[in-house]
């Protein structure tokens, strides 16, 4: 029976501190078996508490706690793994019964220092078991930094969109509005700074899966949500405009869906690495006509009709469409227009555009 406990405990362990090192020290795209679970129990959980009050903002104010209890939950189970694999250890190499083991692995882990051993090989135990506690304790902590630099610069660029694209974020109403306001030339640029966002989302959240769960600190905004608008817009652009349409929209679309990819790798969603051109999406030509319809009455030029441009656009969306689909369902983004269905009861929320002020316009 000892022996069992030896092996157990042994066992336990190792998977510990693998589950530990993966997630805090080397993450490289690995997301633990641990994080995972905590993740679709917690998920699950607060989508049963939000569900009574029917609304997107209930869901919305609910999925704020899934980051911190995430955090919370990984350091409370490895805390506990840890406290059963020296209990399972210290009952396997001496004689002590399994609730002085118990009271001595817990004194050791979180260095109280009310029971001690006199004997060598359980003084070694209790040494290693004191060291594993702060240790863990002081990794979680060493590791918040990282996620909450990567979520400040994500935060940022989602903000600074609001403007453009509307909140939610909407791609048609991101080239509306520049053609509203005369700021067409500005659109390489917010290309080029959501390339590069692009690239930085690919690299933190592929690594460090939490980050899914952070939701930005407004409602209707969304990472997700923002990448898929930008990605639209520049979609649309050249789908209807080839000639003049900037070459950072084809660079903002291949670094948008290179990353998403990058990120569905890591969290196991299924996805085509190669698409045909003509593979289903869920915008039609009739909602793609529409949004064409809109952009030119707000004075955007374009080139191509909408039947001409459709194929293109089409080419172009299949190869996001679906994984960006899938992470605005499972980070329960704001249900804004052409991302796709949720977990709960959603209606599609329109961009909210600010009333036209100046002399003489209409409200």
């Amino acid at each position: 029976m000892r022996l069992i406990s030896g092996l157990g405990g042994a066992v336990l362990l190792a998977l510990t501190i693998a589950s530990i090192l993966r997630t805090l020290v080397v993450p490289r795209g690995l997301y633990s078996s641990l994080q995972w679970w905590l993740w679709r129990s917690l998920r699950a959980l607060l989508h049963t508490v939000a569900a009574p009050f029917g609304n997107y903002r209930a869901h919305d104010r609910a999925q704020a706690w899934l980051a911190p209890l995430v955090l919370v939950g990984m350091l409370f189970c490895w805390l506990c793994a840890l406290l059963a694999c020296f209990t399972l250890l210290l009952h396997a190499d001496s004689g002590l019964s399994w609730s002085v083991s118990v009271r001595e692995a817990g004194s050791s882990l979180f260095t109280l220092g009310f029971a001690s051993g006199d004997r060598l090989r359980l003084s070694v135990l209790d040494f290693l078991a004191a060291a594993s506690g702060p240790v863990v304790i002081a990794l979680q902590i060493a590791y918040l930094p990282t996620l909450y630099t990567s979520y400040n610069r994500r935060e940022l660029e989602v903000t600074l969109l609001q403007s453009r694209a509307g909140e939610p974020a909407w791609g048609p109403e991101l080239l509306a509005r520049q053609s509203l306001v005369d700021t067409e030339t500005a659109l390489p640029q917010l290309y080029r700074d959501w390339e590069r966002l692009a690239a930085e989302l690919g690299e933190s959240h592929s690594n460090y899966p939490v980050l899914l769960a952070f939701r930005s600190p407004q409602p209707y905004r969304s990472w997700i949500v923002g990448l898929i608008a930008v990605m639209d817009a520049a979609a649309i652009q050249l789908a209807v405009s080839p000639r003049t349409a900037p070459p950072e929209a084809r660079l903002v679309l291949r670094a948008g869906f290179t990353a998403l990819r990058d990120i569905a790798r890591v969290v196991r969603i299924d996805f085509d690495p190669d698409p045909e051109p003509d593979g289903p999406i869920r915008i039609g030509y009739a909602e793609f006509d529409a949004a064409v319809t809109m952009i030119n009455a707000a004075g955007f030029a374009t080139e191509r009709p909408s039947v001409l441009a459709y194929p293109h656009f089409h080419g172009w969306r299949v190869n996001y469409e679906p994984i960006a689909y899938a992470l605005a369902r499972r980070c329960d983004a704001v249900p804004a227009l052409w991302t796709g269905p949720r977990d709960f009861p959603a209606t599609p929320i329109p961009p909210r555009r600010p009333a036209d002020r100046r002399p003489g316009a209409k409200a």
